[in-house]
């Protein structure tokens, strides 16, 4: 009987570890199994990163007024240079760095109320450093229209001059180089030489196109507020640089008159209205009312 409970007690004994060895093992494999699906979400990331080009507000105007072939804009676009730098401002704003001070008791309009910067932080982007950086060092603040016209050069103040991005198109290019999207070349222009920046990368523009175009037919929602922040601010600011027409040149007669029908209407909206509802961003509204006035 003593043997007979002996053996019975190493039976169960192993049986025991089996259990607890096998229960170890599956454990292992489930945390196995966690760590190589978050790798997979990570490489996923990685590859979503890798797989779209990431433009910023200021490059997507300018991808949409350069010429492919000659890589240039229209020596006749007289408005790209405002454009451009409100179209800085709007991406500070859109990637939370600067914000319009708060209304009060007494609502003012959005073009006479001062940016102000809300942090600091860097965006990673040269140009949007140095214009952040002067809006966050300048007392008093400034105006959203007060800013566009620094940041251009546009003033008679002699001691704001400094205020100045200089060779924003070219820079701007030179950033589109180096993500793969243009390319460099010298033209002779008869009397002097001119630096180029043909497309490279057609499916980045193509994409570019479709998504201005896409956002105003196939997913047109009538809907400012339900509109991707950004594609809104591309199209209002696209147009403000005199570049929108571009996207819509390759689309048939019917298409080209119904986006351009829906573009017009997000261009009679009144930003005073439009930036008073609920998640809507101010500074980007006092944009539009700045080049609307």
């Amino acid at each position: 009987m003593a043997s007979l409970a002996k053996r019975n007690s190493g039976l169960v004994q192993r049986r025991t570890e089996a259990i607890r060895s096998a229960a170890a093992d599956k454990e292992k494999d489930s945390g196995g199994e966690e760590d190589e699906a978050r790798r997979g979400e990570e490489d996923d990331d990685d590859k979503g990163d890798s797989k779209e080009t990431r433009l910023t507000l200021m490059e997507e105007v300018l991808l949409l007024g350069l010429k492919d072939r000659e890589g240039y804009t229209s020596f006749w676009n007289d408005c790209i240079s405002s454009g451009l730098r409100g179209c800085m401002l709007v991406e500070l704003a859109l990637r939370g760095r600067l914000q319009l001070e708060a209304c009060g008791v007494r609502r003012k309009s959005l073009l006479s109320r001062k940016v102000i910067c809300k942090s600091d932080a860097p965006t990673g982007d040269v140009l949007l450093d140095e214009a952040l950086k002067h809006i966050k060092e300048t007392q008093p603040p400034e105006t959203v229209q007060s800013w566009i016209e620094l940041l251009s050069g546009e003033t008679w103040n002699p001691l704001k001059l400094h205020y100045q991005l200089r060779n924003v198109r070219e820079r701007l290019a030179k950033n589109l180089v180096e993500k793969g999207v243009l390319t460099t070349e010298k033209q002779n222009f008869l009397l002097f030489d001119m630096t180029t920046h043909p497309l490279t990368n057609s499916t980045i523009k193509q994409r570019l196109v479709k998504k201005v175009q896409d956002s105003v037919l196939e997913k047109w929602v009538n809907d400012p507020h339900r509109m991707d922040k950004r594609i809104l601010a591309l199209i209002l600011l696209a147009h403000s640089s005199d570049v929108l027409e571009n996207a819509f040149a390759p689309l048939q007669d019917d298409q080209y008159d119904l986006g351009m029908k829906r573009v017009h209407t997000l261009l009679e909206l009144e930003p005073e209205k439009e930036s008073a509802k609920p998640n809507a961003n101010e500074l980007m509204w006092a944009v539009v009312a700045a080049f609307t006035k």
